[in-house]
């Protein structure tokens, strides 16, 4: 692995509800390199998620700060941290978010509308990345003909469509039985072994960190371990 590609320094979060001031994260530094294969673990309300959200650019901090492949991503305005996800950012969400009127095809396409790519190559790369994940022949089938297993392989191939710097889990395997909860963590570690993709994850299953190359233990805001996955 090489140099860090996502730097996180002593950062914190809170939010205010009503005139309570919750604080969520305290001082958190992390180096996650290139191609590495984060496990997030922690109890409910231990920040895991919001971690997870600063790291994807979907919330900022209100301290420290995040820099991604160079840029600095808690300095960066609502619109510039939007463009700059839809460059950077695949999401995998616990629930697939797929729409059930478009077919597999379509859904993985999604992302490449916000760009200038022609239709043509659209649909060619939304085929590249249902063949990566195994459902190439699941292209024209809908979300409601796919099983549960697959429609979380549409929503990963989604998420890798645009070549993502930094591929993001929230959950991944949370809806799924441990056997296609298997399934689904070994194709995350193939993507990292074998194409490069940097994960981050959250999870609380231990057995599905284990897929990770190491976790980072949160605990009430704050970062108790960072440990080598025993895969």
């Amino acid at each position: 692995m090489s140099t860090a590609l996502v730097e996180i320094r002593n950062v914190t979060k809170h939010y205010v509800r009503g005139k309570q001031k919750v604080e969520v994260l305290h001082g958190i530094s992390i180096d996650i390199p290139k191609g590495d294969f984060v496990a997030l673990m922690g109890p409910s309300g231990s920040g895991k998620t919001t971690l997870l959200n600063l790291i994807g650019g979907l919330d900022q901090p209100s301290g420290g700060e995040i820099v991604v492949d160079g840029e600095r991503i808690d300095r960066m305005s609502g619109g510039q941290l939007s463009d700059w996800r839809a460059r950077h950012v695949g999401f995998v969400f616990q629930f697939y978010n797929l729409l059930p009127v478009l077919t597999a095809e379509r859904n993985v396409e999604l992302p490449l509308l916000l760009t200038k790519m022609g239709a043509a190559e659209r649909l060619k790369r939304a085929n590249i990345a249902l063949e990566i994940v195994g459902l190439k022949d699941r292209a024209r089938h809908k979300p409601k003909e796919l099983s549960g297993g697959q429609e979380q392989r549409v929503a990963i191939a989604r998420a890798l469509v645009s070549d993502p710097t930094l591929l993001v889990c929230d959950e991944p395997t949370g809806d799924l039985d441990r056997k296609t909860a298997d399934e689904i963590l070994t194709l995350l570690q193939r993507l990292n072994s074998e194409y490069g993709k940097t994960i981050v994850m959250v999870t609380h299953d231990p057995k599905a960190a284990e897929y990770a190359r190491r976790t980072l233990h949160l605990d009430k805001g704050t970062l108790l371990a960072d440990s080598a996955a025993a895969a």
